[in-house]
């Protein structure tokens, strides 16, 4: 099987999007997103 892009042992690939209320609202992506604690999401 041949693969494109870097390849690296013990990697981690992470894909997020927001739809509806949490792209539109703000204040409902932020109390969303403080309840998973992933603050390298909140500044997108």
């Amino acid at each position: 099987m041949m693969m494109r892009g870097g390849e690296k042992q013990n990697s981690v690939t992470k894909t997020s999007v927001m739809l509806d209320s949490f792209r539109e609202d703000a204040k409902t992506r932020e109390e969303f997103l403080s309840l998973l604690n992933l603050p390298a999401l909140r500044g997108r």
